[in-house]
């Protein structure tokens, strides 16, 4: 028969257990990664020293006076570095009619919402290829002929003054072609191996380093504790190039460039629940996203360079999702975050 304890770290709703001193005594796996810290550092820790929110710390206080539970919902703990909204639903446990613990459970608001916007974004870019291949393949059917006849018509031709003018229809046809292969996506099957994420990601940096001015810092801030993934190097390498090249191009004249790697655990992707996740995240101080182009910037031929194609966050976006992973986008006045996730899966 499974224990209790299996079936509570298996959650993905934070379980905390205090005794009537308000000291934790019990804390699951979902609990650990919501606080960021192990339950051997968080054993007999305080609800103030945890969440440190003075009404919270009332509320509990009036549990244990009353052996009354409540429910707080919307409630902003600054957690981990950042402000975190949760529900939290606090119930006294009894034991010969008196409150002796109490037990906390708390779920990650921002959570459901950045999975609910996920679960849309995947869908509308879904539909976008969907609709794009199609207009895709019914471009590449009269080039073909377009570009036959254009050669038929040079064979006839006698000065080398109108070869010209067929030589463009040509290449332009080519160029047409190119354009409609890359909206296409992806077409090979990707020869995944075995590949420390920070092997493309070096190797990314130095191409980009040799390219940039030497007003722009790269810098980086790996972990290298996370397991290796089942992934095509090659691939990962065209995916880095271009977000960390339009990261570049973002910079005017001076700032930085950052390129953090990092483990998340228990993380829904698509209706999917990985235990390990890495997390990629490029950084830049450049002039940022507009805020109308956030939602829309992985459609085919959504820019904000004057002389991009539209076409480099589509295909890098396409990549990932082949993983089962995800890229997303988000730029404040500051920074603009690109944040690649790949699940790891062996």
């Amino acid at each position: 028969m499974i224990s209790q304890n299996i079936i509570l770290d298996n959650l993905n709703t934070a379980i905390l257990v205090f005794d009537e001193t308000l000291k934790l005594n019990y804390i699951n796996t979902a609990g650990e990664i919501l606080l960021g810290d192990s339950a051997k550092h968080l054993f007999n820790k305080s609800t103030q020293a945890l969440f440190k929110h003075a009404d919270l710390e009332h509320d509990l206080q009036q549990l244990i006076m009353r052996n009354e539970g409540f429910v707080n919902r919307g409630l902003v703990l600054h957690l981990q570095h950042k402000n975190i909204t949760l529900n939290l639903s606090a119930t006294p446990i009894y034991e010969q009619h008196k409150a002796v613990n109490v037990l906390i459970e708390l779920q990650e608001v921002d959570r459901h919402l950045r999975i609910s916007k996920e679960e849309q974004l995947l869908a509308q870019q879904n539909t976008s290829q969907v609709l794009m291949r199609s207009f895709a393949h019914e471009i590449k059917n009269p080039l073909g002929g377009l570009r036959g006849a254009a050669q038929l018509l040079e064979l006839e031709l006698v000065t080398d003054e109108l070869k010209e003018y067929t030589q463009i229809i040509i290449e332009e046809a080519d160029r047409m072609k190119s354009l409609m292969d890359k909206m296409l996506g992806p077409n090979k099957v990707p020869n995944k191996v075995s590949l420390n994420i920070h092997e493309p990601l070096e190797r990314v940096r130095q191409l980009v380093n040799a390219e940039v001015s030497q007003h722009i810092d790269i810098m980086c801030d790996y972990d290298p504790s996370i397991p290796d993934i089942l992934a095509d190097k090659n691939q990962l390498i065209q995916v880095f190039l271009n977000i960390i090249r339009n990261a570049a191009q973002a910079i005017a004249t001076q700032g930085n460039i950052i390129l953090r790697t990092r483990v998340e655990r228990h993380m829904t992707i698509a209706n999917n629940t990985y235990k390990l996740t890495a997390r990629i995240d490029i950084i830049d101080d450049g002039i940022g996203i507009k805020e109308e182009l956030i939602d829309r910037i992985f459609f085919p031929m959504i820019t904000y360079k004057q002389e991009g194609t539209g076409l480099g966050l589509t295909i890098a976006q396409s990549i990932i999702n082949q993983y089962g992973g995800l890229i997303e986008c988000s730029s404040t006045g500051e920074n603009t975050t690109f944040s690649i996730f790949l699940p790891i899966t062996h």
